[in-house]
């Protein structure tokens, strides 16, 4: 049956009677069952494109949704096409607010959302049905990520109908309202576009009126001030971003240099949007940077209301509370208020009543602040330019009792106390720093303490001075005791006795690190000859021989037999060479063989200079015996090793042999593979 109306109707078509054809598309529809409908609409619909009857179409259109509304793309195509733009934006405004309704397009809502908006900006004459502005503000909400395309259209909608204030109006409202660099690229450049174009119409008119000259200049300023505000507005949208970002509200204040009033309203912003526990970057700052602020335009009294906020407020790190206090007992010093600072500092330096650990995260800053090394150190400095000598010894006797003081703060505690004459109160307050601090920190107090010592009492209180030094090094790690085993020693060559020196730096040689022996032993036969005289140094030398590397030996031994040569103790000088020969490669070491001889040549006969000879041949010999033994150890591993890879493929040979014989189910190999592990021979070395 639906096979011959086809037929009947696609003759009828051909016929191009246009009503008795629509009746019989019709009757046709009438007759068939509704399951059959669906032969039917194509043709139907064919035949309506072919014509231009819009209005008899969109009534047949709307017949068909009835039956098909997920057609309703094909009939927006079909609006779009014959220029209903109001009708088109009506149906595209119903699909998109339909949540069941699936594009077989393939489309997204998103990119439906899009045609939309642009139907309703570059037809606003056409578009009657809509509330264009609601629509668009609700696809603003809707996709955050195109929200700058969107009030661009916006604006392009108020453009079109000519609306030019009112889309200046849409613009400033979406720089104020968007919250990504992308977008506000696009609306700013989309504004100063607009703004071009308006400003290039009105230059290009002829014979100007008054009006129009001033209502151009008006343009003109309103563009430059759009221009200047870019930077301002960018910020505006990167505190949007994040309304905690500390730079970008001191950013914002050095825009608007030279404009107090709007900076007081921006401190002010900032301050209370701010969290500190959310904050990135240094939020006291915004504290700090606000009474300056303030001071900078002489007023105090203003500045310090800003900072009395500015210490009650719970900080993150007491750090950040300290620097608050500082700058404000600063500020006040920079203004000559001496006694107010230090009140200050007093306030700031208070203990609770309930004691708290300084790393308590439970507790708030406040309450932790006594603890805070920063505080103190400046109060102390305070007490020390404007304090009385009671009030500072007090301060550094509470930072010792709080036990924050640093090895630097004791030096100066110490300096200040000398300076005030109190020298044995000086050397009690380096005692104490010693007792609170280990190596390497306390380093620096025992050099000021052992230097301030020697220098105030000399040699008049020689046996306390060794009980002091003994103290140091007992526990002084090798790394830093050279240099109070040094002024140890120079302090018994002043003040004490030689032979207790020579004992400190023979003790020295011993504790120093290795890298550090060869200057103890330079330092100490120096000293010895100076003090007995250069033949006491042989025992010296011969136990820097014993002690240092080969290198540093070899260099010793030149230096002492040069010693027995310049005494006239030439078998000496001899018997040192051929000592420190077993130790010198004639190819390496050829400093010491021509010093050896250069020593034959001047002091020699024929007999030592063969036994020179003979003797360097012998070492020569033994250094190559030692170097072919290395060798014939490592080609002992070599061959050892490729041994092993040899009876690993040999392994792996007769196990593919086995998989093979086990793959063709031939008997089972009974015969186990057994390895003998090969002994490597011993090159043993003769005489």
């Amino acid at each position: 049956m639906p096979r011959i109306w086809i037929e009947y109707l696609q003759f009828l078509m051909s016929q191009c009677d246009l009503t008795k054809t629509r009746r019989t598309f019709d009757r046709s529809l009438q007759a068939l069952p509704i399951t059959q409908h669906n032969r039917i609409w194509p043709l139907y619909l064919k035949f309506i494109k072919s014509h231009n009857l819009p209005e008899t179409s969109i009534r047949i259109y709307r017949r068909y949704l009835m039956l098909l509304p997920e057609e309703a793309e094909d009939f927006i195509d079909y609006l779009i096409s014959i220029e209903r733009w109001d009708e088109a934006a009506l149906k595209l405004t119903e699909i998109v607010n339909d949540e069941h309704f699936v594009s077989k397009q393939g489309r997204s809502k998103h990119q439906l959302w899009t045609e939309l908006a642009e139907i309703l900006c570059r037809h606003p004459d056409e578009i009657h049905s809509l509330d264009v502005d609601a629509i668009i503000r609700e696809g603003i909400k809707r996709y955050v990520d195109q929200q700058g395309k969107l009030w661009i259209s916006l604006a392009e909608y108020y453009t079109r109908s000519g609306l030019f204030d009112k889309a200046r109006d849409i613009f400033e409202e979406a720089l104020a309202n968007i919250k990504t660099v992308r977008d506000f690229s696009q609306i700013f450049d989309a504004y100063t576009q607009s703004e071009e174009k308006l400003i290039q119409i009105r230059m290009n008119q002829e014979n100007l009126s008054e009006e129009d000259e001033i209502e151009l200049d008006l343009r003109m300023i309103r563009y430059e001030d759009i221009i200047e505000r870019r930077p301002l507005l960018l910020n505006s949208v990167a505190l949007r971003q994040n309304p905690h970002n500390v730079e970008e509200w001191l950013k914002k204040v050095k825009l608007l240099e030279n404009k107090p009033t709007e900076i007081v309203e921006v401190y002010s912003d900032a301050v209370q949007t701010v969290q500190a526990k959310q904050a990135i970057g240094k939020y006291y700052l915004l504290w700090v940077k606000f009474a300056q602020f303030y001071e900078d335009n002489g007023q105090l009294e203003d500045a310090r209301v800003i900072f009395e906020k500015a210490v009650t407020v719970e900080y993150v790190k007491v750090e950040d509370l300290a620097n608050v206090w500082c700058e404000w007992v600063e500020m006040e010093l920079r203004n000559n208020n001496f006694e107010m600072a230090l009140k200050l500092m007093q306030r700031a330096v208070s203990i609770p009543t309930k004691k708290t650990s300084y790393y308590d995260q439970n507790e708030s800053v406040q309450n932790r602040l006594y603890k805070s090394l920063k505080i103190w150190s400046m109060y102390a400095d305070l007490e020390e330019s404007f304090g009385t000598f009671e009030s500072t010894k007090a301060v550094y006797d509470k930072i010792i009792e709080l036990k924050i003081v640093t090895p630097q703060m004791i030096i100066n505690y110490g300096l200040f106390l000398e300076e005030n004459g109190y020298f044995e109160e000086s050397f009690k307050a380096y005692e104490k720093g010693i007792a609170l601090f280990r190596w390497p920190n306390v380093f620096d107090i025992w050099n000021t303490y052992l230097t301030k010592f020697l220098r105030r009492y000399k040699g008049s209180k020689l046996e306390r001075i060794r009980d002091l030094f003994e103290q140091c090094l007992e526990y002084c790690p090798a790394k830093y005791c050279k240099h109070f085993f040094f002024l140890y020693a120079k302090c018994e060559e002043e003040y004490g006795l030689a032979r207790n020196a020579t004992t400190i730096y023979d003790r020295a040689t011993k504790k120093v690190p290795p890298s550090e022996r060869m200057e103890v032993f330079n330092i100490f036969v120096r000293k010895v000859a100076e003090m007995f005289g250069v033949t006491h140094t042989r025992s010296i030398y011969e136990k820097a021989i014993e002690m240092l590397p080969d290198a540093e030996a070899r260099e010793m031994c030149l230096k002492f037999a040069d010693l027995e040569r310049k005494l006239g103790e030439i078998d000496r000088a001899r018997a040192i060479y051929a000592h420190c020969s077993q130790i010198c490669d004639p190819r390496t070491a050829t400093t010491f063989w021509n010093a050896w001889k250069d020593f034959e040549i001047k002091h020699g006969n024929e007999d030592t200079v063969r036994e020179m000879l003979r003797i360097k041949r012998s070492v020569m010999a033994t250094f190559n015996t030692q170097v072919n033994f290395m060798s014939a150890q490592m080609m002992a591993s070599a061959f050892h090793q490729q041994d092993k890879e040899h009876e690993l493929n040999k392994m792996n040979d007769l196990e593919n042999i086995a998989a093979e014989a086990n793959q063709q189910k031939m008997p089972e190999i009974k015969n186990a593979v057994q390895f003998v592990k090969s002994d490597s021979s011993k090159i043993n070395n003769g005489g």
